[in-house]
């Protein structure tokens, strides 16, 4: 019987994916696998039996990823499962910013019980009038999941789309949309676009990018929108151009006291993948990527191991060795295995930075002492009988 516990409420369509194989915990030390989506997870003590935590979204900062990765505890996230909830919303900042809707709203209700506010309407209704996005310039930085999705969405809403993101992958190049731009230098993007919308992870790379000196090149029309993380645009210096009135607009998803109620600011709260759909779609990839971990050693979407799969296991057993990514590891493992008669009918090995992860399908069972043995390699961090 496998054991899972939810640090946060989980969709019900997710925890069906799980088999009667496995029963929902309260105690995290009671657990083999964790479903997170934003509980932090920083201060908390990870018992010695984790295998694996699956966060249901896509940021992962409140998890510890270093501290996981040197336990031998893969994590998990689920890229692209609230990717359309967050389009549109991105979809609907863009035009919250051209047509201030807001505004008009606000003097509604400023002036519902006026008895003329029809005819009044009619006279007041140019200041809010605004502009269309259609023949627009956006600038999408990031193409990942979300970013691809935004860029195509725009084209087709008639706006002139340009991408930057230097590490695009294969399979995110082949769903842009045709018409998409690709931008080889984010200044350009900058200095040119009408609307600016922030798609990548936050690294410390990336920390700050929409930075003061970013912010200047921009149009003095600009429309900056950030529904990915705060901490990638420099907010101070934002609101300070928007009070100088350098740029147009700034539509953030993430409130603080810095952006809500500021000049200029249009800020939801934290909305972009608070859909039934997104939610549901994020629990059951969640919960697929432990299952296929705990049953058969797989990973798909980590982020702190290398994704690594050998479909299901058709030999006699399989085991998991979680480790440094030094050289020379899988001579070891081999000899061994050799040493105690197990033949090794397959195997394979990823890295990914200090890390590495290898699957071991053979032709015998392999014993607790053999296992004990592998564990003892130094830079091994875990040693698991998946079959």
């Amino acid at each position: 019987m496998y054991k899972y516990t939810c640090l946060n409420p989980i969709a019900d369509v997710g925890l069906k994916v799980f088999s009667k194989e496995y029963e929902k915990v309260e105690q995290l030390e009671d657990a083999q696998a964790v479903l997170v989506r934003s509980a932090a997870m920083h201060d908390l003590e990870l018992p010695e039996g984790i295998l694996a935590i699956a966060r249901a979204g896509a940021g992962v900062n409140n998890i510890p990823l270093e501290e996981c990765a040197k336990k031998g505890v893969v994590v998990f996230n689920t890229p692209g499962a609230n990717a359309n909830g967050v389009k549109e919303l991105v979809l609907a900042g863009m035009l919250y910013a051209s047509r201030d809707i807001v505004g008009g709203m606000e003097w509604l209700l400023d002036n519902q019980d006026d008895e003329g506010i029809a005819k009044k309407a009619e006279k007041k209704k140019k200041n809010f009038a605004g502009h269309e996005i259609l023949g627009k310039k956006l600038g999408v930085i990031g193409l990942g999941a979300i970013g691809v999705l935004v860029a195509n969405a725009a084209a087709h809403l008639g706006m002139e789309v340009y991408g930057y993101d230097p590490y695009i992958s294969v399979n995110a190049a082949w769903n842009l949309d045709h018409t998409v731009k690709h931008i080889g230098n984010v200044e350009d993007i900058y200095k040119t676009c009408d609307f600016i919308t922030i798609h990548v992870p936050l690294l410390d790379s990336t920390k700050g990018m929409i930075s003061k000196e970013a912010i200047s090149m921009m149009k003095e029309n600009a429309v900056v929108l950030n529904f990915a993380r705060d901490l990638l645009v420099d907010e101070k210096a934002i609101v300070e151009a928007l009070e100088e009135e350098k740029i147009g607009c700034y539509v953030s998803d993430f409130p603080n006291p810095i952006t809500v109620g500021a000049k200029g600011c249009i800020v939801t709260p934290h909305l972009g993948a608070s859909t039934a759909e997104s939610e549901d779609n994020c629990a059951v990839m969640a919960a697929k990527e432990l299952r296929d971990y705990i049953e058969n050693g797989n990973i798909v979407h980590s982020v702190n191991y290398p994704d690594c799969s050998m479909g299901l296991c058709e030999t006699v057993g399989r085991i998991s060795i979680m480790h440094k990514n030094n050289k020379g590891m899988i001579a070891k493992y081999t000899t061994i295995l050799g040493d105690a008669d197990v033949n090794v009918s397959d195997l394979t090995n990823k890295g990914k930075g200090e890390y590495a992860y290898s699957l071991i399908d053979v032709d015998s069972k392999v014993s607790d002492d053999v296992l004990e043995k592998l564990s003892e390699i130094d830079g091994v961090f875990r040693v698991r009988r998946v079959k």
